[in-house]
């Protein structure tokens, strides 16, 4: 169904020792969002996709992910941190990084139909000429393309994004974003971002988060209450709004 929801998240807190990260968040992902979560530094926004992936246990509240607990519900999740731990100098292609994405083994008991789908990951980013290329001879923009191609390999029905684009040139982010546009077509895709200007025309939806979840809705009404009642910095998005949307708030 278009509109079933995909991810659950009730009353949800986490704390770090005596510190507060998260506090009664309530958020549903439905299968064709394309959501972006905003939010100052510290707001929560990475330890929020890690309750999701269950890497981080709420010390209140419940997941539900696919109807099931996270760490069953995430083997149909792709997810691509803001910083991926790889040794780029380990003797290892493009394609092999890309088909370990299956999470099996290294290299171990891959079928013709995995190899296949890694394939089809490398075209889909526009990078299967660079398939047998070792893995640190790429630009940044291009190992972000092969890093995307593994999160997305397993075929998942949701995508996580942490801060995609950092280190990449405008020229790779724009390209970035296009295969963004594609992705939603067949996927959910969150986006935890400080910056969504060059997504402002594709995003659907804005969560605006700091501890607590401030806002949840639609782009052009989130621009009209973020700063005054959400705490939420209004400079974070505003650059990026169509100007037709900023007249009309303008006007208010």
């Amino acid at each position: 169904m278009i509109n079933e929801e995909i991810i659950s998240l009730k009353n949800i807190g986490v704390r770090f020792g005596d510190i507060p990260v998260l506090e009664g968040v309530n958020l549903s992902i439905k299968q064709n969002d394309f959501l972006a979560i905003i939010g100052p530094n510290g707001g929560g926004k990475t330890t929020l996709l890690k309750v999701i992936l269950g890497l981080v246990k709420p010390d209140e509240g419940e997941v539900r992910v696919f109807g099931e607990n996270p760490e069953k519900g995430r083997r149909l999740i792709g997810y691509l941190p803001q910083h991926t731990s790889f040794d780029l100098n380990f003797p290892i292609n493009v394609f092999d990084v890309v088909l370990m994405g299956g999470y099996k083994r290294l290299l171990k008991n891959y079928s013709k139909k995995d190899k296949k789908i890694a394939v089809d990951a490398l075209k889909t980013v526009e990078m299967l000429e660079f398939r047998d290329r070792q893995i640190g001879r790429l630009s940044g923009g291009q190992l972000q393309r092969v890093f995307l191609a593994r999160a997305i390999v397993k075929e998942p029905r949701l995508i996580l994004f942490d801060e995609p684009t950092t280190g990449i040139d405008p020229k790779m982010q724009s390209s970035f974003y296009n295969l963004l546009s594609e992705f939603k077509k067949r996927m959910a895709i969150v986006l935890v971002t400080h910056d969504i200007g060059v997504v402002s025309t594709q995003v659907e939806e804005i969560a605006c988060l700091n501890r607590r979840l401030f806002y949840h809705g639609a782009v052009e009404e989130g621009l009209k209450r973020l700063e005054t009642t959400y705490e939420c910095p209004i400079e974070l998005i505003a650059h990026g709004i169509p100007h037709r949307v900023l007249e009309r708030h303008e006007k208010k």
